[in-house]
Protein backbone atom coordinates (compact mmCIF):
# COMPACT_ATOMS: atom_id res chain seq x y z
CA UNK A 1 0.00 0.00 0.00
CA UNK A 2 1.37 3.41 -0.94
CA UNK A 3 2.41 5.79 1.83
CA UNK A 4 -0.43 7.86 3.20
CA UNK A 5 -3.17 5.53 2.03
CA UNK A 6 -5.80 4.17 4.38
CA UNK A 7 -7.44 1.85 1.86
CA UNK A 8 -5.74 -0.44 -0.63
CA UNK A 9 -8.23 0.61 -3.31
CA UNK A 10 -7.44 4.33 -3.08
CA UNK A 11 -6.41 6.13 -6.22
CA UNK A 12 -2.98 7.76 -6.28
CA UNK A 13 -3.11 11.54 -5.95
CA UNK A 14 -0.98 14.57 -5.00
CA UNK A 15 -0.70 18.29 -5.71
CA UNK A 16 1.16 17.60 -8.95
CA UNK A 17 -1.66 15.41 -10.20
CA UNK A 18 -4.24 18.09 -9.34
CA UNK A 19 -2.30 20.73 -11.26
CA UNK A 20 -1.98 18.47 -14.31
CA UNK A 21 -5.68 17.65 -14.26
CA UNK A 22 -6.56 21.34 -14.02
CA UNK A 23 -4.10 22.32 -16.75
CA UNK A 24 -5.65 19.84 -19.15
CA UNK A 25 -9.33 20.36 -18.32
CA UNK A 26 -9.69 23.72 -16.53
CA UNK A 27 -6.72 25.84 -17.68
CA UNK A 28 -8.40 29.01 -16.40
CA UNK A 29 -7.80 27.75 -12.85
CA UNK A 30 -4.51 25.91 -13.24
CA UNK A 31 -2.23 28.81 -12.21
CA UNK A 32 -3.88 29.30 -8.82
CA UNK A 33 -2.16 28.09 -5.63
CA UNK A 34 -3.03 24.52 -4.68
CA UNK A 35 -2.78 23.23 -1.12
CA UNK A 36 -3.79 19.86 0.33
CA UNK A 37 -6.51 20.23 2.95
CA UNK A 38 -5.63 18.12 6.03
CA UNK A 39 -8.40 15.64 6.67
CA UNK A 40 -9.09 12.29 8.29
CA UNK A 41 -11.88 11.72 5.77
CA UNK A 42 -12.07 8.32 4.14
CA UNK A 43 -13.82 9.10 0.84
CA UNK A 44 -12.12 12.11 -0.77
CA UNK A 45 -8.85 14.01 -0.91
CA UNK A 46 -9.37 17.78 -0.85
CA UNK A 47 -7.13 20.44 -2.37
CA UNK A 48 -7.83 24.10 -1.83
CA UNK A 49 -7.61 25.99 -5.10
CA UNK A 50 -6.90 29.68 -4.66
CA UNK A 51 -9.15 31.39 -2.11
CA UNK A 52 -12.61 30.28 -3.09
CA UNK A 53 -12.48 26.82 -4.68
CA UNK A 54 -11.65 23.27 -3.69
CA UNK A 55 -10.78 20.25 -5.83
CA UNK A 56 -12.27 17.01 -4.54
CA UNK A 57 -10.72 13.75 -5.70
CA UNK A 58 -12.56 10.54 -4.77
CA UNK A 59 -10.24 8.04 -3.14
CA UNK A 60 -11.98 4.98 -4.58
CA UNK A 61 -14.74 4.00 -6.99
CA UNK A 62 -17.34 3.82 -4.23
CA UNK A 63 -16.90 7.51 -3.41
CA UNK A 64 -16.87 8.53 -7.07
CA UNK A 65 -20.36 7.15 -7.62
CA UNK A 66 -21.91 10.00 -5.62
CA UNK A 67 -20.85 12.78 -8.00
CA UNK A 68 -23.79 12.30 -10.37
CA UNK A 69 -26.17 12.41 -7.43
CA UNK A 70 -24.68 15.68 -6.23
CA UNK A 71 -24.89 17.21 -9.70
CA UNK A 72 -28.57 16.43 -9.81
CA UNK A 73 -29.69 17.24 -6.29
CA UNK A 74 -27.41 19.91 -4.81
CA UNK A 75 -28.91 22.80 -6.86
CA UNK A 76 -32.44 21.66 -5.98
CA UNK A 77 -31.77 21.20 -2.28
CA UNK A 78 -29.72 24.36 -1.70
CA UNK A 79 -32.59 26.91 -1.60
CA UNK A 80 -34.55 24.69 0.79
CA UNK A 81 -31.88 24.37 3.49
CA UNK A 82 -30.86 26.81 6.24
CA UNK A 83 -27.07 26.50 5.80
CA UNK A 84 -24.68 26.38 2.88
CA UNK A 85 -24.14 23.14 0.98
CA UNK A 86 -21.61 22.37 -1.76
CA UNK A 87 -21.81 24.02 -5.18
CA UNK A 88 -20.21 22.15 -8.10
CA UNK A 89 -18.27 24.54 -10.37
CA UNK A 90 -16.90 21.98 -12.78
CA UNK A 91 -16.60 18.24 -13.27
CA UNK A 92 -13.46 16.54 -14.47
CA UNK A 93 -12.84 13.33 -16.38
CA UNK A 94 -10.34 10.58 -15.58
CA UNK A 95 -6.91 11.53 -16.94
CA UNK A 96 -3.20 11.72 -16.16
CA UNK A 97 -3.30 8.19 -14.74
CA UNK A 98 -6.13 9.09 -12.36
CA UNK A 99 -9.01 6.74 -13.18
CA UNK A 100 -11.95 8.41 -11.44
CA UNK A 101 -14.26 11.36 -12.17
CA UNK A 102 -13.58 14.38 -9.98
CA UNK A 103 -14.90 17.88 -9.41
CA UNK A 104 -14.18 21.46 -8.45
CA UNK A 105 -16.45 22.98 -5.81
CA UNK A 106 -16.91 26.37 -4.23
CA UNK A 107 -14.88 26.65 -1.01
CA UNK A 108 -17.06 26.81 2.11
CA UNK A 109 -15.58 28.49 5.18
CA UNK A 110 -15.67 26.86 8.57
CA UNK A 111 -14.02 24.18 10.64
CA UNK A 112 -14.95 20.62 11.45
CA UNK A 113 -16.08 20.80 15.10
CA UNK A 114 -14.76 18.27 17.58
CA UNK A 115 -16.78 16.97 20.48
CA UNK A 116 -14.33 18.35 23.06
CA UNK A 117 -13.86 21.74 21.36
CA UNK A 118 -17.36 23.17 20.86
CA UNK A 119 -17.96 26.62 22.33
CA UNK A 120 -21.66 26.05 23.05
CA UNK A 121 -22.71 22.45 22.32
CA UNK A 122 -26.39 23.18 22.93
CA UNK A 123 -26.39 25.87 20.23
CA UNK A 124 -24.72 23.58 17.73
CA UNK A 125 -27.16 20.80 18.69
CA UNK A 126 -30.08 23.10 17.91
CA UNK A 127 -28.54 24.18 14.60
CA UNK A 128 -28.10 20.54 13.59
CA UNK A 129 -31.70 19.77 14.51
CA UNK A 130 -32.90 22.73 12.42
CA UNK A 131 -30.92 21.46 9.42
CA UNK A 132 -32.28 17.93 9.81
CA UNK A 133 -35.85 19.19 10.16
CA UNK A 134 -35.51 21.37 7.05
CA UNK A 135 -34.15 18.43 5.08
CA UNK A 136 -37.02 16.23 6.21
CA UNK A 137 -39.50 18.87 5.04
CA UNK A 138 -38.10 18.81 1.49
CA UNK A 139 -40.82 17.88 -0.97
CA UNK A 140 -39.00 16.89 -4.14
CA UNK A 141 -40.32 14.00 -6.18
CA UNK A 142 -38.27 11.00 -7.30
CA UNK A 143 -35.70 11.24 -4.55
CA UNK A 144 -33.17 8.40 -4.60
CA UNK A 145 -33.04 5.85 -1.80
CA UNK A 146 -30.61 7.17 0.80
CA UNK A 147 -27.40 5.26 1.38
CA UNK A 148 -28.38 4.43 4.98
CA UNK A 149 -32.09 4.98 4.59
CA UNK A 150 -33.16 1.36 4.96
CA UNK A 151 -33.81 -0.83 8.00
CA UNK A 152 -31.14 -1.06 10.66
CA UNK A 153 -31.15 -4.84 10.22
CA UNK A 154 -29.34 -4.41 6.91
CA UNK A 155 -26.22 -3.70 8.99
CA UNK A 156 -26.45 -6.84 11.11
CA UNK A 157 -23.96 -9.04 9.26
CA UNK A 158 -21.19 -6.46 9.06
CA UNK A 159 -21.80 -5.27 12.63
CA UNK A 160 -21.48 -8.80 13.99
CA UNK A 161 -18.38 -9.31 11.87
CA UNK A 162 -16.85 -6.21 13.48
CA UNK A 163 -17.84 -7.45 16.95
CA UNK A 164 -16.19 -10.79 16.27
CA UNK A 165 -13.02 -8.99 15.21
CA UNK A 166 -12.83 -6.66 18.21
CA UNK A 167 -12.89 -9.06 21.13
CA UNK A 168 -9.85 -7.52 22.86
CA UNK A 169 -10.40 -3.96 21.67
CA UNK A 170 -13.88 -2.99 22.92
CA UNK A 171 -16.41 -4.38 25.41
CA UNK A 172 -18.00 -6.70 22.89
CA UNK A 173 -20.39 -8.25 25.42
CA UNK A 174 -21.96 -4.88 26.21
CA UNK A 175 -21.81 -3.80 22.57
CA UNK A 176 -23.54 -7.00 21.43
CA UNK A 177 -26.30 -6.49 24.00
CA UNK A 178 -26.78 -2.90 22.83
CA UNK A 179 -26.84 -4.00 19.19
CA UNK A 180 -29.37 -6.76 19.89
CA UNK A 181 -31.57 -4.23 21.69
CA UNK A 182 -31.40 -1.85 18.72
CA UNK A 183 -32.50 -4.60 16.35
CA UNK A 184 -35.59 -5.25 18.49
CA UNK A 185 -36.81 -1.69 17.98
CA UNK A 186 -39.74 -1.36 15.53
CA UNK A 187 -38.75 -0.30 12.02
CA UNK A 188 -39.75 3.05 10.54
CA UNK A 189 -43.39 2.88 9.46
CA UNK A 190 -43.85 6.44 8.21
CA UNK A 191 -43.26 7.77 4.70
CA UNK A 192 -39.61 8.08 3.64
CA UNK A 193 -38.12 11.51 4.29
CA UNK A 194 -35.04 13.26 2.93
CA UNK A 195 -31.87 12.50 4.89
CA UNK A 196 -28.22 13.36 4.46
CA UNK A 197 -27.21 9.86 5.66
CA UNK A 198 -23.60 10.71 6.56
CA UNK A 199 -23.72 13.43 9.21
CA UNK A 200 -20.25 12.72 10.51
CA UNK A 201 -18.12 15.51 12.04
CA UNK A 202 -16.02 15.66 8.87
CA UNK A 203 -19.11 16.66 6.89
CA UNK A 204 -20.09 19.45 9.28
CA UNK A 205 -18.62 22.97 9.24
CA UNK A 206 -19.03 25.49 12.02
CA UNK A 207 -17.82 29.01 12.71
CA UNK A 208 -17.89 30.65 16.14
CA UNK A 209 -19.89 27.71 17.42
CA UNK A 210 -22.66 27.91 14.81
CA UNK A 211 -23.38 25.48 12.02
CA UNK A 212 -22.42 27.11 8.70
CA UNK A 213 -22.39 24.31 6.15
CA UNK A 214 -22.95 20.60 5.58
CA UNK A 215 -20.75 18.79 3.08
CA UNK A 216 -20.75 15.67 0.90
CA UNK A 217 -24.25 14.90 -0.30
CA UNK A 218 -23.22 11.75 -2.17
CA UNK A 219 -25.29 9.69 0.29
CA UNK A 220 -28.40 11.91 0.24
CA UNK A 221 -31.84 10.51 -0.47
CA UNK A 222 -35.05 9.40 1.18
CA UNK A 223 -35.57 6.83 3.90
CA UNK A 224 -35.75 6.33 7.65
CA UNK A 225 -34.85 9.57 9.49
CA UNK A 226 -32.94 7.59 12.14
CA UNK A 227 -29.70 7.55 10.15
CA UNK A 228 -29.21 11.32 10.53
CA UNK A 229 -29.29 11.04 14.32
CA UNK A 230 -25.78 9.55 14.34
CA UNK A 231 -24.42 13.08 14.69
CA UNK A 232 -25.77 13.08 18.26
CA UNK A 233 -23.18 10.50 19.30
CA UNK A 234 -20.38 11.32 16.87
CA UNK A 235 -20.29 15.05 17.61
CA UNK A 236 -22.25 16.05 20.72
CA UNK A 237 -21.44 15.52 24.41
CA UNK A 238 -24.15 13.85 26.49
CA UNK A 239 -25.98 17.00 27.77
CA UNK A 240 -26.09 18.53 24.29
CA UNK A 241 -27.25 15.19 22.90
CA UNK A 242 -30.34 15.51 25.06
CA UNK A 243 -30.91 19.03 23.75
CA UNK A 244 -30.51 17.67 20.22
CA UNK A 245 -33.02 14.90 20.92
CA UNK A 246 -35.58 17.40 22.18
CA UNK A 247 -35.04 19.66 19.18
CA UNK A 248 -35.37 16.98 16.49
CA UNK A 249 -38.74 15.80 17.88
CA UNK A 250 -38.34 12.09 17.13
CA UNK A 251 -40.09 9.22 18.85
CA UNK A 252 -38.29 6.79 21.15
CA UNK A 253 -38.01 4.10 18.47
CA UNK A 254 -36.39 6.44 15.94
CA UNK A 255 -33.94 7.67 18.56
CA UNK A 256 -33.06 4.07 19.47
CA UNK A 257 -32.50 3.17 15.82
CA UNK A 258 -30.26 6.22 15.47
CA UNK A 259 -28.22 5.03 18.45
CA UNK A 260 -27.98 1.62 16.78
CA UNK A 261 -26.70 3.23 13.57
CA UNK A 262 -24.07 5.12 15.57
CA UNK A 263 -22.93 1.92 17.28
CA UNK A 264 -22.76 -0.03 14.03
CA UNK A 265 -20.77 2.66 12.23
CA UNK A 266 -18.35 3.14 15.12
CA UNK A 267 -17.69 -0.60 15.46
CA UNK A 268 -17.06 -0.81 11.73
CA UNK A 269 -14.63 2.11 11.85
CA UNK A 270 -12.59 0.61 14.69
CA UNK A 271 -12.43 -2.75 12.93
CA UNK A 272 -11.50 -1.33 9.52
CA UNK A 273 -9.18 1.56 10.42
CA UNK A 274 -7.48 0.41 13.62
CA UNK A 275 -4.11 -0.03 11.87
CA UNK A 276 -4.33 2.92 9.47
CA UNK A 277 -6.27 5.86 10.94
CA UNK A 278 -5.78 6.40 14.68
CA UNK A 279 -7.86 9.59 14.74
CA UNK A 280 -10.94 7.87 13.34
CA UNK A 281 -10.43 4.93 15.69
CA UNK A 282 -10.12 7.13 18.79
CA UNK A 283 -13.27 9.04 17.86
CA UNK A 284 -15.15 5.82 17.10
CA UNK A 285 -14.21 4.29 20.44
CA UNK A 286 -15.55 7.40 22.13
CA UNK A 287 -18.82 6.92 20.23
CA UNK A 288 -19.02 3.31 21.38
CA UNK A 289 -18.52 4.36 25.00
CA UNK A 290 -21.24 6.99 24.67
CA UNK A 291 -23.69 4.52 23.14
CA UNK A 292 -23.01 1.92 25.82
CA UNK A 293 -23.43 4.53 28.55
CA UNK A 294 -26.81 5.48 27.07
CA UNK A 295 -27.78 1.81 26.93
CA UNK A 296 -27.13 1.21 30.65
CA UNK A 297 -30.06 1.35 33.11
CA UNK A 298 -30.17 4.74 34.91
CA UNK A 299 -28.58 3.47 38.16
CA UNK A 300 -25.71 1.74 36.37
CA UNK A 301 -25.24 4.82 34.19
CA UNK A 302 -24.90 6.98 37.28
CA UNK A 303 -22.40 4.60 38.88
CA UNK A 304 -20.44 4.34 35.64
CA UNK A 305 -20.10 8.11 35.37
CA UNK A 306 -18.49 8.16 38.83
CA UNK A 307 -15.93 5.49 37.93
CA UNK A 308 -12.46 6.96 37.25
Amino acid sequence: MAAGKIDAHEADRDVGLVRRLLAAQFPQWAAQPIKRVPSTGTDHALYRLGDDQVVRLPLAWGAAKGLDKELMWLPRLAPLLPVAIPVVLGTGLPAEGYLLPWAVYRWLDGENPRIDHIADPDVLATDLAVFIAALQRVDLADGPVAYRGGPLATQDAQTRAALADLGKVVDTEAATAAWDAALRVPEWSGPPVWVHADLMPGNVLARQGRLTAVLDFSTVGVGDPACDLIVGWFLLPAPAREAFRAAVHVDDATWARGRGWALSLALGQVAYFRDTNPVIVADARQVIRAVLADHLPPLQRSNSSQTP
